[in-house]
């Protein structure tokens, strides 16, 4: 960013061509989180942490960090004078790489599907703050502060040690010059700083976290995602600790290939549970507690233990529905064309009168919340479990999550750092079965790989109904965006029908935010006439379907 620029940079943000719609701040629109402070109050870190939760239960959230933007103007950082309050090409560079994090706020939110943005940076003033508040307005996005207030200087300089002597701008100066600047740094900011207040911000949505969460202000909470924000950063905290996660041992049904069930542990998972205890009492940890679901093979394992285990419902294995105790071959041969939906999209799919990852995600989020507010623990549960808390911990996508390998008679210690997660796999020496399927090649059983064009639709007799064609393209791969909906001939009360079910099955798939429902729905009302060759796969609607 440069002066010659400033104006337009400005314009971009200030003074452009606002929809009439996204003026008005609807219930249902984005949020732009806002955080309020001095250096070195863990600002970042609350950022980074909101930003991964968010995403893990599915609210599309991104992090605009200043500093970023300021590194990437300013290549060399040179000393502290450069926040100096009276320092005017410091301050119009500082205002110009804000203006330039909004701009990107306002492309993400408002153009790219953003659900969350969140804004980092220290907004210690109330102009600063105005002027974001103003931004919003323009937009049509609410907002919603996170200050971080402390005044403990332990905290203070352990947060300084742990995170800042890491950044790019101390990357050549040694620990007593980088703690020297900084603490500058931080004076340059006091000067001008203005705290969120009970009675001059008594309208703005906010909450102001109090000496690393000893104490909690709350303020104007408006909807869902607000409430949910508060939730969450009331429960997190940055006391040092380690969190264990392992599956069960071998169970009975692992060594016959089968998923899900309730069976005990096999010989080779009784002695992993043995290891697993040796390794315990080695690691010499301090008031750790164990959790378990309640079930037999995850219960047998931590009794081997020898210390007080909690069971918990939510830990349980994904439920695998009709496919129950199915080995993987049977499912494809029973059930092909559910084996082939699965495989297209394994976090979405539901299992039939079962569960998908995503209802899984939704049902560990109570655990995620205990999990961050305990210390030492240690968490035996199942492999699709363990992929959603990793996922949670490791900031995987939904599309990562299904994939990730956590094979038995593997212990797993996670150490929360500032910015993410320290991983240290630890392999018992205990043999065991292989559970993990990798990601496989998707093939809707009957597709053709002939692209269809128009003439390549049958026009059936009018009394009978229509037909309804999905087509695939020539990588034969089925993605939702392949679906088409070609053609509806017929009677006019066969189109009627044809159109009433078409949009019925697409309405249930949304509800359900799985595209297995269409499928599903259409193998009740049709059947498959296609084949593998040249012809198409059709599904033909009875006439008997009544508006």
């Amino acid at each position: 960013v440069t002066d010659n620029n400033k104006e337009t940079a400005e314009s971009k943000i200030w003074s452009f061509s606002v929809s009439p719609f996204l003026s008005v701040c609807m219930t249902n629109c984005p949020t732009l989180i806002v955080t309020v402070g001095l250096p070195a109050r863990g600002k970042t870190y609350i950022s980074k942490k909101l930003t991964r939760y968010l995403n893990w239960i599915g609210v599309p959230t991104k992090e605009f960090n200043v500093g970023q933007y300021r590194r990437e103007c300013l290549k060399i950082y040179k000393s502290f004078e450069f926040f100096r309050p009276d320092n005017e090409e410091g301050l119009k560079i500082r205002r110009q790489c804000a203006m330039a994090a909004l701009n990107d706020v306002r492309q993400y939110l408002s153009v790219e599907g953003g659900q969350v943005a969140v804004f980092d940076a220290t907004n210690t003033t109330r102009e600063r703050r105005g002027t974001i508040i103003k931004f919003a307005e323009q937009n049509g996005f609410k907002v919603f502060f996170v200050e971080s207030v402390c005044e403990d200087p332990d905290v203070i300089a352990q947060n300084i040690v742990q995170v800042k002597l890491g950044s790019p701008d101390y990357i050549h100066c040694n620990t007593e010059e980088a703690i020297e600047d900084f603490m500058k740094r931080i004076k340059c900011y006091e000067s001008s700083y203005q705290p969120l207040d009970e009675v001059l911000d008594r309208d703005l949505s906010y909450i102001k976290i109090m000496d690393v969460g000893r104490r909690y202000l709350v303020n104007r909470v408006l909807d869902h995602i607000q409430s949910r924000i508060v939730y969450y950063l009331m429960n997190i905290h940055i006391t040092p600790r380690s969190i264990y996660l392992c599956r069960h041992g071998e169970s009975d049904l692992n060594i016959k290939g089968r998923i899900g069930g309730d069976s005990g542990l096999s010989a080779r998972g009784t002695e992993f549970a043995k290891s697993l205890r040796k390794f315990i009492q080695d690691q010499n940890i301090k008031d750790l507690k164990v959790w378990t679901s309640q079930m037999k093979r995850t219960i047998q394992t931590a009794e081997c233990l020898g210390v007080p285990y909690e069971q918990w419902k939510s830990l349980n294995e994904i439920d695998a529905g009709v496919c129950e105790e199915m080995m993987y071959e049977e499912i494809q041969e029973h059930y092909p064309l559910e084996f082939a939906l699965r495989d297209q999209d394994k976090y979405r799919y539901r299992y039939p009168k079962g569960e998908s990852y995503e209802d899984l995600v939704q049902r560990l989020e109570p655990v995620i919340m205990e999990l961050e507010r305990q210390e030492n623990i240690l968490v035996v549960c199942h492999q699709a479990v363990m992929r959603c808390l990793l996922a949670y911990f490791l900031d995987k996508t939904a599309d990562e999550l299904p994939y990730l390998k956590c094979p038995l008679h593997t212990v797993l210690k996670l150490t929360p750092m500032a910015y993410g997660c320290k991983v240290e796999s630890v392999y018992l020496g205990v043999d065991a079965v292989n559970t993990h399927r990798d990601r496989p090649e998707v093939r809707i059983p009957g597709c053709t790989q002939k692209c269809l064009s128009a003439e390549d639709v049958d026009i059936m007799n009018p009394h009978k109904g229509c037909d309804i064609t999905y087509i695939d393209t020539s990588t034969s791969i089925l993605t939702p965006s392949l679906i088409s909906f070609l053609s509806l001939s017929g009677s006019r009360h066969g189109r009627h029908h044809a159109v009433f079910f078409f949009f019925s099955c697409l309405l249930v798939s949304q509800l359900c935010r799985n595209w297995s429902p269409i499928f599903r729905i259409t193998q009740l009302w049709g059947q498959i006439t296609g084949s593998l060759k040249d012809k198409p796969l059709k599904f033909r609607a009875k006439t008997k379907l009544r508006l």
